[in-house]
């Protein structure tokens, strides 16, 4: 890791929100955050606290009350263009959530310094083992902000850009994303095979931040979130 990046890790929010900006990743370098603080993160449109659950310590993410839009939080590091990442999350409805709510949980990246566009894939929950096969299909997600939304990808490329995976509403699952230029994969709980493959990602590869997201009327759980760059 170069020296900007490792006294990044190390330093105050003030020089990690503004290194988020300016530090560009180098190829092969990797940095972890632990998330077992909510010190450095960026936060748009939710509230972060840390917790223990499930026996792990680990950032927790709602939404701001009355919010309605992207609710996520930039974590600590470098910008990067193509990379890994790995964190596990944990996701279940919101306390006093309608009944759409899924517990969508997940990760965005390349996300632009002033919050306009960002790729990213998330989790359905309560899909992974519902009683039905439709809702079990739509078990993970992509999309792309602010143009392509689910809504948007479903109805024009049915089954395209979702697929299944065994889910457990509140349990810690492990995800992986690998991403370059326009193709994308994620793992579930460090299968060899990814559950979902997008070969046409919507954005023009760009450095970016790295995110934990959250949807509609979810209260998620993150930690251990790595990351490791590639580059051409």
């Amino acid at each position: 890791m170069n020296q900007p990046a490792r006294a990044l890790i190390g330093s105050g929010a003030a020089l990690i929100v503004s290194a988020l900006v300016v530090v560009h990743a180098v190829a092969g370098e990797s940095w972890q955050v632990a998330l077992t603080s909510a010190t450095g993160l960026v936060l748009h449109g939710a509230q972060a606290s840390v917790v223990t659950h499930n026996g792990q310590r680990a950032v927790r993410l709602v939404e701001e009350p009355g919010y309605n839009g992207e609710a996520y939080a930039i974590v600590p590091g470098p910008a990067l263009q193509d990379g890994t990442i790995e964190v596990d999350v944990a996701g279940r409805p919101a306390e006093g959530a309608n009944d759409a709510a899924r517990g969508f949980a997940g990760i965005a990246f390349r996300v632009r310094s002033d919050h306009s566009a960002f790729e990213y894939f998330y989790l359905r929950p309560t899909n992974g083992r519902a009683d039905d096969q439709l809702r079990r299909n739509h078990s993970t997600q992509y999309a792309s902000h602010p143009d392509f939304p689910w809504q948007r990808l479903r109805e024009e490329t049915p089954g395209v850009y979702e697929s299944y995976v065994d889910l457990v509403p509140s349990e810690w699952t492990h995800v992986r994303i690998d991403f370059r230029d326009r193709r994308a994969a994620l793992y579930v709980n460090r299968a060899v095979q990814p559950v979902l493959i997008v070969k046409d990602l919507k954005l023009a590869p760009a450095s970016g931040g790295v995110a934990l997201w959250i949807g509609t009327g979810t209260e998620a759980f993150f930690r251990d979130l790595r990351v490791t760059t590639s580059g051409s």
